[in-house]
């Protein structure tokens, strides 16, 4: 990731936002920090159990969301999935710009977004993605992620989430999601055991599982904090699969991971 990355990214955010919802429109937004014990992005364990600091800013309006979210890895250590750029040291190692819109119909929920990934331990990438959901219990949402720039791929996933009263300043926060994913060019071949390589079938199958139950809790008008906890597993054998000491997933193998901490909310 080029260096002047995060900084361009904050000042897209700061400058443009404004200028571009200038006309009379409600605007809603939230800035975010948050602090858990390591990062893993479907399934995958990108850094080590050293924590990480992910701040984020949204800004919403007409439809529209642009959003910024960055990744800190307090003290950076290789896993299955991550090859750190600066081992045993702090890292600002991502920056990720989205842009969607939303539409509602009745009960339904459509969004159409594109994603950059801006990352110092991976070639940078975008994705675009297509999501509909639907407004009853547990909210079913599908959504379908296209990655269009380094790593070609379809990356699908069902998820539920709801969140219950338990009292007039706290909501129990809960939520599931499964992940289907196919790779679609040579970056995902999969590990042979003939050539001692990543030269055999492109990967695909069921991916990654996710459980989680957290808190919201107010704090003041527009203030909360949310203590939250994912477990993640592989959903199938090929997810999980190890051939002679390598993961057969080019990108690493997946393996049951906890995830905990806390994300601190100001909403306006």
């Amino acid at each position: 990731m080029k260096r002047g990355f995060v900084f361009f990214a904050l000042l897209v955010l700061a400058t443009a936002t404004p200028a571009l919802f200038a006309q009379e429109a409600p605007v809603t937004g939230s800035a975010a920090l948050s602090l858990f014990n390591r990062y893993v992005f479907r399934g995958y364990e990108l850094g080590a159990e050293n924590g990480v600091i992910q701040p984020s800013v949204t800004v919403t309006t007409r439809g529209f969301t642009l959003s910024f979210w960055g990744n800190i890895d307090v003290e950076e250590g290789a896993t299955p999935s991550f090859v750190p750029d600066r081992p045993g040291h702090g890292s600002f190692n991502e920056a990720d710009i989205s842009l969607s819109y939303t539409r509602t119909v009745g009960r339904f929920e459509a969004t159409a977004g594109w994603i950059y990934y801006g990352t110092k331990y991976a070639t940078e990438t975008q994705e675009v993605w297509l999501s509909l959901s639907y407004d009853t219990i547990g909210k079913p949402t599908l959504t379908v992620y296209r990655d269009v720039g380094s790593y070609p791929g379809t990356y699908i996933s069902l998820s539920l989430s709801q969140s219950l009263p338990l009292g007039k300043s706290v909501n129990l926060d809960l939520g599931a999601s499964a992940g289907y994913f196919a790779g679609t060019d040579d970056s995902w071949g999969t590990y042979d055991s003939d050539d001692g390589a990543y030269t055999g079938e492109r990967y695909h199958g069921f991916h990654d599982g996710m459980l989680k139950a957290g808190l919201t809790i107010a704090l003041g008008e527009g203030l909360s904090v949310q203590p939250m906890i994912q477990y993640y597993f592989p959903l199938s054998s090929t997810a999980r699969r190890v051939i002679d000491g390598n993961s057969f997933n080019p990108g690493g193998r997946l393996a049951d991971t906890m995830v905990y901490g806390a994300t601190i909310v100001m909403s306006f």
